[in-house]
């Protein structure tokens, strides 16, 4: 297997990782520390917001310009806009199955359905984002500069950060529903399973598949401000009223941290 597809594995396996801690947060604690997890979801969105930018649609841009004859304008734009679509679609379609699952209370299958619908509308989530890992690896084939390794390095640690909450969300809930800790934890986890999968053909697509570079890099550029801005932020802002500037300088923080690295290392 191509080396820079293995380091794709690699780091989407961490970010599994991550998930797995998360979701084993049910076998030590009854809930999570609402503060920190809002200032860890405020950093992971501040860095995936600089790292969409430095290390997806900046490299986009300049292999556009280098191997297509469309304007590289145009290639990002388009690019972008469809990671952005797809998670939206995706969104939509996690939403309408919960509504058909809403549907089904008071039957017998009403918490087989809602227990279902929590694991999918997280697992379905992880796909773009295993996708935006292992598009910024697979860049590493033709730039495997300092600064662009430590960009794929960074989207994986920024992913891996907020996959933490997520592994949580799945199984606390489960475990509020009567299941064992053990079964929530492994249910939990397993919602992470298909980052792995996803970061291997993403890194495939761009490392076999040139032409598809400029796309994919801002595809994965796309997909990641969608699920900051929607997401992340909103959720690490519920406790705005107590902590008016607690999140929000994870925010800053982590953006920095993430520029600061691009830059000094670029």
């Amino acid at each position: 297997m191509n080396q820079i597809v293995i380091m794709a594995l690699i780091a989407t396996l961490g970010t599994w990782a991550v998930t797995a801690l998360g979701a084993a947060t049910v076998v030590f604690f009854r809930r999570p520390n609402p503060k920190a997890l809002n200032l860890m979801l405020g950093f992971a969105s501040g860095v995936m917001i600089a790292a969409s930018f430095w290390s997806l649609l900046q490299p986009a841009i300049e292999r556009a310009e280098a191997v297509s004859k469309i304007p590289a304008y145009l290639v990002v734009t388009a690019g972008f806009l469809f990671g952005a679509v797809f998670m939206w679609a995706s969104d939509k379609i996690v939403c309408y199955a919960r509504g058909r699952a809403d549907s089904t209370q008071g039957m017998p299958n009403e918490r087989l359905n809602r227990i279902i619908m929590l694991v999918l509308s997280i697992t379905l989530h992880n796909i773009p984002e295993g996708l935006a890992v292992g598009v910024a690896f697979g860049l590493l084939q033709n730039n495997a500069e300092p600064e662009s390794l430590m960009g794929a390095i960074t989207i994986a640690l920024g992913i891996g950060l907020q996959n933490f909450p997520e592994g949580a969300a799945v199984s606390i809930p489960l475990r509020r529903e009567g299941y064992s800790r053990r079964k929530s934890f492994l249910l939990g986890q397993a919602s992470g399973m298909v980052e792995p999968v996803a970061g291997v053909i993403g890194a495939l697509l761009v490392v076999y598949v040139v032409s598809i570079l400029p796309y994919a890099l801002s595809f994965a550029a796309g997909a990641m401000i969608l699920v900051a801005v929607h997401e992340l932020i909103p959720e690490c802002q519920k406790n705005q009223q107590t902590q008016p500037y607690f999140a929000t300088m994870g925010i800053v923080i982590g953006f920095a941290v993430m520029m600061l690295l691009d830059v000094m290392l670029g």
